[in-house]
């Protein structure tokens, strides 16, 4: 095969790979782009056809969601427990994480393996029977702690890997320098984890931001969150299109900041465990 077959078979490989990636990319990037458009659109103009990309746009949708429909409270709600989560995984998994990987805790392991991989709708009744008998449905307590279910499995194994692929040497100097076991791990290896501990939080509370099946059983009036609250805009015999996809936008907004502003830790994160694992 001469050098010029080669490069034509190579240019032709290269063309079939970006009309893949934009047929890929399109097929994700569609929907949303429907959502971002029909939250500025009428009723009407949602239910049309004919204008998809011109159309006079109105702000009518969002001023609907927070006057109308109280949407703050929910996002102040969603807020709440998704911080309360988060920290709280944190709080309990980084030293369980750490403990497994430097103590060769399997059994441990197996069992946060098992929780993570249950579906979580199999504890949801026994969830909602516990916080019956304390009184506890309908609190940021509830909520918080039916989201650490699966924030805290998931954090544990992302940092497992973290904890296993650091040399042992940087512990031996810190106890002979005269810390403690606890003041090395928060003062040495905390800080060279950070790519990890960065990724895992973040995905954690996006889990959490994003969830609905236990907010549906677990939260009231006073806790709803944002995935609940858009059952607002739907009724027996109508869904206004328009507040729901402005409140869709609200909803997906943060989580597209998160992610724009933190994809270098996060990719970073996920490739330094992966490597390390």
């Amino acid at each position: 095969m001469t050098a010029i077959s080669v490069k034509k078979k190579q240019r032709r490989l290269n063309v079939l790979y970006s009309v893949l990636t934009v047929i890929v990319l399109f097929s994700f990037a569609f929907p949303f782009l429907w959502m971002l458009l029909a939250s500025f659109k009428t009723q009407a103009q949602i239910m049309s056809t004919k204008n998809f990309l011109f159309f006079a746009p109105t702000g009518k949708n969002y001023v609907n969601v927070f006057n109308q429909y109280a949407f703050m409270k929910f996002i102040i709600n969603s807020f709440i427990v998704a911080v309360g989560s988060t920290l709280g995984s944190l709080l309990l998994g980084l030293p369980a994480a750490y403990a497994i990987a430097r103590y060769k805790l399997q059994g441990l392991g197996l069992v946060i393996l098992v929780a993570r991989i249950i579906p979580g709708i199999t504890f949801l009744i026994p969830w909602f029977i516990i916080f019956s008998k304390m009184g506890l449905i309908d609190t940021y307590a509830s909520l918080i702690l039916s989201h650490m279910l699966v924030g805290l499995p998931f954090i544990i194994w992302v940092m497992i890997s973290f904890f296993e692929g650091l040399p042992t040497e940087i512990e031996e100097a810190g106890l002979i320098d005269g810390c403690t076991k606890s003041q090395v791990f928060l003062r040495i290896i905390l800080p060279i984890s950070g790519p990890g501990v960065i990724t895992s939080s973040l995905l954690s509370f996006i889990f959490s931001w994003n969830n609905f099946m236990f907010s549906i059983i677990l939260a009231g009036d006073k806790t709803k969150t944002l995935p609940i609250a858009v059952f607002n805009f739907m009724s027996y015999s109508e869904i206004n299109w328009g507040a729901l996809m402005a409140a869709a936008c609200i909803i997906t907004l943060p989580v597209l900041i998160i992610a724009l502003l933190a994809q270098r830790y996060i990719v970073s994160g996920l490739a330094a465990g992966a490597v390390k694992g």
